[in-house]
């Protein structure tokens, strides 16, 4: 059934006048009648009676009224679902946990008219560059690994946070009493990362960082989420793990677990922003505004990162 036509025929029913619905229309009145005539020949019925006085509706045309009206209101509702600006903001933060999720929530706290649709679903950087090409999410947090000259064309990012690592150990461990450690200190000593995905950008992160200061990364064993984790590091003198210092970690008083400052460098996870440079959603920009007006501005020195976070990204 074709909108045009129906919504011609709302227009005739509360204007009583075709030469009026065209006005209101802005086409001619033979346009507003051959549209009516074409409505009428799909339906197989008359809509109006035409009179000196205007066009009246027929009983047929007032059964098609409201069902007329509720379909234009149905395909507005379908418009208003995917146009900028008037459906949610789908953005990735990896998990609901850790640092990009905390700078999402800062975003909502200063624009709380935006909706937003926060996705925790995708597995790795490249599946959120794929998601964000396609349209099937907005942008997301991630650490990027490729050079912008490899990125797919029109995908754009920006480095928005360095999140520092902190050690977590137990109340048992050799460094748990330690007020901070540097990376040296912990060679020789396990850290425990479960759930390490190969081909991952935090897999290329942990490597690199283990390759170039001696330490043990160790991800064997099956990844049970971030409460079992911290139920084993409680437990064990033998094994500690590396946290964001904005992860949002909860645990059991009992517990005991302790978050110890790395230095002299500490090591900082790269969180950068990815987006389509086309992406017209008036609240995208929104909160890359917001992103820049919040990100610090430090010195890097005393830190570390990889070499491909050492790159610069295009704005």
């Amino acid at each position: 059934m074709n909108l045009d036509a129906v919504r011609t025929f709302v227009a005739a029913a509360e204007a009583g006048r075709f030469q009026d619905a065209a006005a209101d229309l802005s086409i001619t009145q033979q346009a507003v009648s051959k549209r009516i005539a074409a409505l009428e020949e799909d339906l197989g019925v008359r809509l109006f009676t035409r009179t000196t006085r205007g066009a009246r509706l027929t009983i047929d045309g007032q059964a098609f009224l409201p069902h007329a009206r509720a379909l234009l209101d149905a395909a507005e509702r379908a418009a208003d679902s995917v146009r900028p600006g008037r459906r949610a903001l789908r953005v990735d933060v990896i998990s609901a946990r850790i640092a990009p999720a905390h700078l999402l929530r800062d975003f909502h706290r200063a624009h709380p008219q935006v909706e937003l649709d926060v996705v925790t679903r995708l597995l790795d950087a490249d599946a959120a560059i794929a998601a964000v090409g396609s349209g099937a999410i907005d942008a997301s947090f991630r650490a990027v690994t490729l050079p912008a000259q490899q990125l797919p064309d029109g995908i754009e990012t920006v480095r928005v946070l360095d999140d520092p690592l902190q050690l977590l150990t137990g109340p048992d461990h050799e460094l748990a009493t330690a007020p901070a450690v540097t990376l040296a200190d912990l060679a020789g000593h396990r850290i425990w990362i479960p759930g390490i995905v190969p081909g991952t950008e935090w897999a290329a992160y942990y490597a690199d960082l283990a390759a170039e200061f001696g330490l043990t990364i160790d991800a064997i064993g099956p990844n049970f989420g971030s409460d079992a984790l911290l139920e084993v590091i409680a437990g064990t003198p033998t094994l500690a793990t590396f946290v964001g210092t904005d992860d949002r970690l909860v645990w059991p008083a009992h517990f005991d677990l302790r978050r110890i400052t790395v230095h002299r460098p500490t090591p900082v996870y790269p969180h950068s922003l990815i987006w389509r440079g086309d992406n017209p959603h008036p609240a995208l920009a929104a909160l890359r505004r917001h992103l820049a007006s919040a990100r610090p501005d430090h010195p890097r020195a005393g830190t570390w990162t990889p070499a491909w976070a050492q790159r610069p990204s295009p704005r």
